[in-house]
């Protein structure tokens, strides 16, 4: 009965895997006529198609967290004997829940925030689009289909960044007449939009040619199908070519999560709706590329423990991870655009990521970097988003995208300032109670503890672009609601311009984040428990990769943090404490 009763749960799971990117690609099909009809509609059927895909992506969890798997094909290109499907198994099912409801939220949003814009049928068409084609990248079963999705997302993140073509003025980012190295340093939404378009398609270029590569050999595309038979990775092993096969699928990830040195795209993206950015540039495209690396980490590690595979490529991630998550963030510091600031930050927490995949790919302890970097994406995916959906309210009521032409808003914008500290306080990795500090201590310890040759040098540089993080997070705060109001504020208010409070369809959303942020981060130590026995289930049962168990002598720490790595934890107390502490006193306090 138990197994009669599993079967249907699967077969109802597989309708349901198909379901979470058609969805959205019907929305996005529909929504022409439905503007024709109404253009007040079409924001009532993509915040409707998005709850729906959002809650066929929930239907799936019970059965992921119990370690079972949908995994359902089709036909699609007989001739060479290519099958369609779609594989939800806990990885997938736990990331189309993370993009299904910020989705959701950010859509809900964006009815307030794009309210009264005569191209809103245009908007909504491409923000459904978009979601339909990151799940795709996220429920594939296979390399093919998963570039369907791929391209389907450049494509939208293209048309969105572009979306205010005409090009005004006040559209633009950077600052005008300001040169760096004899280059123009202010960027329209069209050339921002193909500058994304082209930067990224150096990245998708190098992905192609690495699934063709695999292809030529192993005759098939599929995951699942590549690591049943690895017969395919020997001989390319023997000729020299599985290493630049998966580097090269690597340079995908490069391209698309706007790591270095294809990283450039992502901060002139912000001449899109902040819609556009909370959405592709925090939330999910970016960590299209992540993910993709994490579909990928667990067949690499498992021929590299079976000796057809050498450590090269995890160090190549490692390496590009970690020089992106302190260059970005050095980058950060000093920006006076908040979209361009909250851009510098996403690249290089993404950068944190990686860093800690690939250093789980030169440990014994795989899913302790595994899980890390997951649970990282989580905690971002919340926080960022619901930073920029803030940065978008103060947008538009502020009417300016410089940080210096704010100052004193937390009087007159309560809501957001409380908000934006809770979501701030994510990012800077606040002690105990923020999911940010939670899921960055679990990537100092698994780097700290990896014994990897490299592991002390990158554990420094993690370190101090966690401190990097808590000032630039805190000056932006800071340049925000404290201090004396601008010129440019006092000027609006001489000409009858009332500071408010962002219209409710805008802070919920981001309200919501935030304090899931804080939530989650209450109990983040049991959170991070549960997903790591969830993967050390899965990656055992499917790859064969054993997690090694080593114990941690903590006898100094309360019970509480049983597990958690002593130095570790002094590193992210202390990272929080010198960038804060540093922040409050030019920024806050200005005592200097």
């Amino acid at each position: 009965m138990a197994t009669e009763m599993l079967g249907l749960s699967l077969e109802a799971g597989a309708s349901s895997a198909w379901l979470i990117w058609i969805l959205p690609f019907i929305a996005a099909l529909i929504m022409p006529a439905i503007g024709k009809m109404s253009k007040r509609a079409t924001g009532f059927v993509a915040v409707g198609f998005a709850l729906m895909s959002a809650l066929s992506a929930l239907s799936l969890l019970p059965m992921a967290l119990e370690a079972h798997e949908v995994h359902d094909q089709i036909s699609w290109i007989n001739s060479i004997g290519l099958k369609a499907g779609v594989l939800a198994d806990p990885l997938a099912v736990i990331m189309a829940n993370v993009v299904g409801w910020i989705s959701f939220l950010i859509m809900i949003y964006s009815t307030g925030y794009m309210k009264g814009d005569k191209s809103i049928t245009r908007f909504w068409f491409w923000m459904m689009f978009f979601i339909g084609s990151m799940q795709l990248i996220v429920l594939s079963d296979n390399l093919l289909q998963v570039f369907f999705g791929w391209e389907g997302v450049g494509l939208a993140s293209y048309a969105l960044i572009s979306f205010w073509y005409r090009d005004k003025k006040k559209d633009h980012v950077g600052t005008e007449g300001r040169t760096v190295l004899g280059l123009l340093d202010y960027y329209s939404p069209t050339h921002a939009g193909m500058k994304a378009f082209i930067m990224t398609k150096v990245g998708d270029v190098m992905m192609i040619a690495g699934m063709l590569l695999i292809f030529l050999f192993a005759g098939t595309f599929g995951f699942r199908e590549l690591m049943h038979d690895t017969a395919w990775a020997t001989t390319m092993s023997a000729q020299g070519l599985l290493i630049p096969a998966f580097v090269l699928l690597f340079g995908g990830a490069v391209g698309k999560s706007a790591q270095f040195p294809l990283n450039e795209w992502l901060l002139e993206a912000m001449t899109g709706p902040t819609a556009v950015s909370a959405l592709i540039h925090a939330a999910t495209m970016v960590k299209a590329g992540v993910f993709l690396v994490m579909r990928l980490a667990p067949l690499v590690f498992a021929l590299s423990a079976a000796g057809i595979l050498a450590d090269q490529f995890f160090e190549i991630i490692l390496l590009v991870g970690a020089t992106t998550a302190l260059l970005l963030g050095l980058q950060g510091m000093v920006n006076s655009e908040i979209k361009k600031v909250l851009a510098y930050s996403t690249g290089s927490q993404i950068g944190y990521m990686m860093m800690v995949l690939g250093i789980a790919g030169l440990s014994q302890q795989f899913v302790n970097g595994y899980t890390a970097g997951f649970f990282h994406l989580i905690s971002h995916a919340m926080f960022k988003a619901s930073l920029f959906m803030a940065a978008g309210s103060l947008l538009h009521v502020v009417g300016s995208r410089f940080m210096t032409d704010m100052g004193g808003l937390r009087k007159h914008m309560k809501k957001t300032y409380l908000f934006m500290w809770a979501a701030g306080l994510g990012l800077m990795g606040a002690p105990f109670i923020t999911t940010g500090f939670w899921s960055k201590d679990s990537i100092f310890g698994a780097i700290y503890t990896s014994g990897h040759e490299w592991a002390m040098p990158v554990f420094a540089i993690a370190v101090l672009t966690a401190v990097i993080t808590a000032f630039y997070t805190t000056r932006m705060l800071g340049l925000v609601f404290y201090g004396p109001k601008s010129k440019h504020i006092q000027k609006m208010e001489e000409e009858g311009h009332h500071i408010h409070e962002a219209p409710s369809s805008m802070w919920i959303p981001y309200g919501i984040l935030a304090v899931l942020t804080i939530g989650i981060g209450i109990v983040g130590l049991s959170f991070e428990g549960g997903l790591h026995e969830l993967f050390t289930n899965y990656l055992e049962e499917t790859f064969g990769i054993h997690s090694i168990h080593h114990e941690i002598e903590n006898s100094i720490l309360p019970g509480f943090l049983d597990g958690i790595n002593p130095v570790a934890l002094a590193a992210s107390l202390s990272a929080f404490g010198i960038g804060t502490g540093l922040g409050y006193v030019f920024y806050i306090g200005r005592w200097i």
